[in-house]
Order: C-alpha cells, then structure tokens, then sequence
C-alpha cells in the first residue's frame, strides 16, 4: 500500500510537469505568433542592421586615432668616428712629439619636444571626425527607417485589399450558383453567367499577385530587420494618420531636425579645427642633442650638448600649411551652400507632400462617409431585389463591380496617404 501511494505521487508530479511544459510551450508559441508593431520593426530595424554599426565602428576608430595625436617624435641614436684623420699615424699618441692623438669614437642622441598647442589642436580634430560619422549614422538610419515604414504600410494595404477580394469571392460565387439554379429552373438568364465567372478568375488571379506581394514586403521587412528572409511573421494592420503643422516648411525648423544638415555642420566643424591644426604646425618646436665623445688615443673624453629649435614659419617650409588652412576656408563656403541647397528642397517637398497629404485625406473622407456607404446600399438593394426575383443578374454584378472598384481605388488612396506620410517623416526625421 505504501509503494502504491508513493507511484501515485511520483505520477501526480509527473502529470503536472507534463502540463506545466504544454502550457509552457503554447505560451512561447502564441508569443512568437504575436503580430509584430511597426515600432518594434523600426526598433528591430536601428538595434540589429548591420549597415548601422559600421558607422559606429568608425566613429570609435577616429577616437581611438585621436590618443595617437599626444605622441612624441621617436628618439635619434647615432654612434661613429668624430675629427679623427686619414693618416692613422697620427690618431696615436706620441710623448716625444707632446701629441695627445686625434680623433674620438662618438655616440649622439637626440630627442624632440613636440609643440603642446599643436597636439591639443590634431586631437581635437581627429576626435571631431567621430562627429560625423555619428550624424551620418543618423541619415542612413533615417533611410533605413523609410523603407520599414514604406514597406509597412504596403502590407498593411494588401491585406486589406485581400479582405476586399475575399468579400468579392463569396458574393461572385452566390451569383455563380444562384445563376445556376435559376437557369436550371427557367427562373433567370444566363447573360451576366459568364460575367461573373471571369470576374472570380480575375480576382484569384489578384489574390495570386497579392500573395506574390505579400511575401516580397515580409522579406524586405526580414532584411532590414538583419533576419532570415523565410522568417515567418506577421504585423499589426493597426495605422494612425497623423497631422502636420505648417511650420515644417521652416527652414530653421528642418535646419534643427535634419541629420544631414547636421552632418554637413559637423564637417564644417572639422575643418575648422583641422585649419588650427595647420596653423598649430608652424609654431615652433624645440629639442636636445647630447654627444660624447671617447678619445682613440690619450685625449680626454668629451660632451656636447646642444638645443635645437625648428622654425616652421619660414617662408620656404610654411607654403604648404598655408594653402591647405585656406582651402579648407573655401571648403566650408562650399558646404554652407550645400546646406541652403538641401534645406531648400527640403522645405519644398515637406511642403508639396503636406499639401498632398491634405487632399488624399478629404478625398479619403469622401469615399468613407460618403461614395464607399451608397454604393453598399446600392448593392444590398440589388441583392434583396435579385433575391425577391424582381432584379436581373446582369443588374446585380453591376452593382456589384462598381462596389469592388471603389472599394479598391480608396484603399490605393490610403496607401498613397500613408506613404505620403513616411516621407514626410523622412524628411522630417520622424520615428
């Protein structure tokens, strides 16, 4: 009895940890079949797309290049025969004569001092460069961030257009078997018959490119998102139409936001301290040069110690510092008109695309209040007047067509709405 109770136990236990798992897996397989939203694709998008780091990588090479800016120039070592004659004779002493000898065996080195300004000057340059590779991060960001949202909205679209076509599947179908029945029964005619039936086959064939387009977006969507390409997900139809005020069309307003702009502004801050790095090298630097001299014969031994200093303003030494400073002078009126150039345009497209955008939406609230609801009634009319036998067939489908496009042409509408919108929010470098 014993032995029974404790089995009974341990198979109790083991019930339980079976259906804890199940429950355990059906939980991780309903979160892994959750649809994703379009912020954590763009979330996805800018932590795990390569593209991404390699700006990072080089705007950490630029710091690190930055602490070689406080080297010293290496130490200069030299050792041979110093004052010492052709004639050997000679290098040896001679009493009689009162000769000491001649000639030394001399060792020398020499070391300069690097000019501390000038240093500050190359590390505050070098450190800058990460600057622009930090803003020119942000623009490929803002780029990669278009194609998510564009590729988005685009399933988002289809989906909805696969609804449409579904709801036109089901209704051609009643009219296909309907027409069947009734011309079976001498009750109805078979002229809009086969009207119908090409309407259902053009519509498989429109669900077949839907599907064809289905997959394209999902792969797209895998690849920004740094993924297998046969992943498998799906995405929240869920949208939101947003309001944009007329001040984005302000150039200070696009100057402020715009990575781009940024990035040119950043360069222009690097030449500027690239220019005192220049200058930095013509101030002068000073150095020691020690020599010891041993005599080969009686001569006593000898030093020399010596300072040196470099003149870089010389006129001969400094012409390429110069023309360099005052090139990069001309580079940044360059960059300048680049900027007025971009936030012209810029200021342009926000603009045209606003303006776009607020007629997509009047007409997109035309067809939902309005064109889309009357020819629904107009539909169901003609379906419960075929049905009661006093409408045709032909009369019907129709009603039918005409409902299918419209449904159709307003979703083209959102979907030029909604791509309008990203890039507004490319220009506007909206998340």
């Amino acid at each position: 009895m014993k032995y029974a109770k404790h089995c009974d136990k341990k198979d109790s236990m083991f019930k339980r940890c079976i259906i804890t798992g199940i429950m355990a897996g059906w939980a991780m397989a309903l979160s892994a079949q959750s649809p994703m939203t379009l912020q954590e694709i763009l979330t996805t998008v800018e932590s795990k797309n390569p593209g991404l780091k390699m700006y990072e990588a080089e705007a950490r090479a630029f710091n690190e290049a930055a602490k070689g800016a406080y080297s010293w120039m290496p130490p200069e070592a030299g050792a041979g025969l110093f004052m010492t004659p052709y004639d050997t004779k000679e290098i040896k002493a001679n009493p009689m004569m009162h000769s000491e000898g001649m000639g030394f065996f001399m060792v020398s080195a020499q070391q300069m001092f690097p000019n501390r300004k000038k240093q500050n000057a190359e590390a505050a340059w070098m450190r800058s460069m990460s600057t622009v590779e930090t803003e020119r991060r942000k623009v490929a960001l803002n780029e990669l961030l278009y194609t998510a949202k564009k590729s988005y909205y685009e399933w988002v679209i289809l989906l909805k257009k696969q609804a449409v076509l579904d709801e036109g599947s089901h209704i051609l179908d009643f009219m296909i078997k309907s027409a069947e029945i009734r011309y079976k029964n001498g009750l109805g005619r078979i002229s809009a018959y086969y009207k119908a039936k090409a309407a259902l086959a053009n519509i498989d064939n429109m669900k077949l490119m839907v599907e064809s387009e289905l997959r394209q977006k999902r792969i797209m969507l895998n690849s920004l998102m740094y993924r297998k390409a046969d992943t498998e997900f799906s995405i929240d139809t869920v949208y939101d139409l947003k309001e944009f005020s007329p001040a984005i069309m302000d150039s200070a307003y696009l100057a402020a936001r715009r990575s781009d702009i940024q990035a040119l502004q950043r360069n222009m801050e690097v030449n500027n301290l690239q220019r005192t790095a220049e200058l930095a090298k013509l101030k002068p630097e000073f150095g020691i040069r020690y020599d010891h001299m041993i005599g080969l014969a009686a001569q006593p031994a000898q030093f020399t110690v010596m300072g040196m200093v470099k003149f870089p303003l010389a006129k001969w030494s400094s012409k390429m510092n110069k023309a360099k400073a005052e090139s990069l002078v001309w580079q940044n009126e360059s960059l300048r008109s680049q900027q007025q150039m971009i936030l012209n345009e810029a200021a342009g497209m926000a603009g045209s695309a606003r303006a776009e955008l607020e007629t997509k939406r009047k007409q997109m609230r035309l067809y939902e209040t309005q064109i889309v609801p009357a020819l629904r009634k107009n539909f169901q009319t003609m379906q419960l007047g075929y049905e009661q036998n006093t409408e045709e067939l032909f009369e019907l489908f129709d009603a039918w067509e005409a409902l299918n496009m419209t449904q159709l042409e307003y979703l083209d509408q959102l979907k030029a709405a909604l791509l309008l919108q990203a890039e507004l929010e490319k220009i506007l470098e909206i998340k």
